[in-house]
């Protein structure tokens, strides 16, 4: 069973495996065509040995999910490959190199070039196809520069496209990964849903307009009825919050605040934020529920309502309690209660937003905090 089923990047393996055996065939063709110029026959056969005997190995290991999963095998390749090149010398004198013979390992040579941009992109493609045209190079020598630069043309093309083909296939797969992911937690959310819908919650509903009805010490069973099917329909309706880029929803990390004292309403689209940001939003906004605790009122309860104005999000907090007037506010700072004015008005500020507070004795008080998107 195939652990990975989403991993894009197999064909790009498999390929190169093809490649590395049709490469070795073309090298081996190569000294067979070139035979009778071969000063040592020998030193060619033990090269093509050793270049047949690595075409196997390597060709297994990129087959295999541990050849793929590192560049261990990678970069043993690129040393062992930049070593066969070396090995031309046991079958030709380095002077005939240099004077046109034939490198025996061929385009067998760029096998390390492709694997290395498969497995760490383009900086690893540019990686190999310097290494390998710098051995190239040294053996050719720069009388014959010009044939020379079209091969390491070639290499470094060849680095850089696989490298960056490689790239997208992998931010495709993460991304796919994810899809299937948010759609299995989405399905699996939505079937116990309705497996919830169908018992607990119907449960919970009944005990609290039985407790109601009967008051007395049923009055309080009520009560933690009524707070867990909040809960409850809470978790029924949360959704992720990462999104693309390190943002996260916004929405997603507000829900969970409701209570059966405090509702939450939110758009059905994400609402994305910075993560940074998101964290210092949602923790002005634990405050001012915390103030309405505090000080509105036992029976208070509270509306949080978040709107998605494209540059910029606005998240509203009002309550029915008691009510305060500005001037409380700010004799609070004086007297050192910092919870208004570092919590909630120093947050959004060094976030580069905006505070406005209403507020009337007897009429509740609404905080609206407003940041860029």
């Amino acid at each position: 069973m195939n652990s990975d089923p989403v991993d894009l990047l197999q064909p790009l393996w498999r390929a190169l495996v093809a490649f590395r055996v049709i490469a070795f065939g073309s090298a081996c063709f190569g000294v067979w065509t070139r035979w009778d110029g071969i000063v040592r026959p020998s030193g060619a056969v033990l090269q093509l040995a050793v270049m047949g005997a690595w075409t196997v190995v390597s060709s297994i290991g990129y087959s295999r999910r541990w050849g793929r999963r590192n560049t261990r095998l990678a970069f043993v390749d690129l040393v062992i490959t930049v070593g066969c090149m070396y090995a031309t010398l046991l079958a030709q004198p380095l002077l005939d190199i240099r004077a046109g013979a034939s490198v025996l390992t061929s385009v067998w040579a760029a096998g390390p070039v492709l694997a290395l941009a498969i497995a760490r992109g383009r900086d690893g493609g540019l990686l190999g196809a310097v290494i390998v045209s710098l051995a190239l190079l040294s053996l050719r020598g720069v009388d014959h520069m010009p044939k020379i630069l079209g091969n390491v043309q070639l290499l470094l093309v060849a680095g850089l496209v696989v490298g960056y083909a490689a790239s997208t296939m992998r931010q495709a797969g993460a991304r796919l990964r994810e899809a299937i992911a948010t759609e299995s937690a989405t399905a699996e959310r939505l079937r116990l849903s309705r497996s919830i819908h169908d018992g607990v919650l119907q449960v919970l509903a009944q005990v609290q307009r039985r407790g109601t009805a009967i008051g007395g010490e049923a009055l309080e069973l009520a009560e933690l009825a009524a707070e867990q099917e909040v809960a409850l329909r809470t978790l029924m309706s949360s959704r992720p919050t990462l999104g693309e880029g390190g943002s996260v929803d916004l929405c997603g990390l507000l829900l969970p605040l409701a209570t059966t004292r405090v509702d939450v309403v939110v758009p059905a689209a994400p609402v994305l934020l910075p993560a940074a940001t998101a964290a210092e939003l949602v923790a002005a906004v634990n405050e001012a529920l915390s103030n309405v605790d505090k000080h509105a009122g036992p029976d208070a309860r509270s509306w949080l309502v978040v709107e998605d104005l494209g540059e910029e999000v606005v998240v509203s907090i009002r309550d029915d309690g008691i009510g305060t007037t500005p001037a409380r506010l700010e004799q609070a700072r004086v007297d050192g209660h910092l919870g208004v004015s570092q919590s909630i008005r120093g947050r959004i500020a060094d976030l580069g937003g905006t505070v406005m507070v209403r507020t009337a004795p007897g009429e509740g008080t609404e905080w609206e905090l407003k940041v860029a998107t």
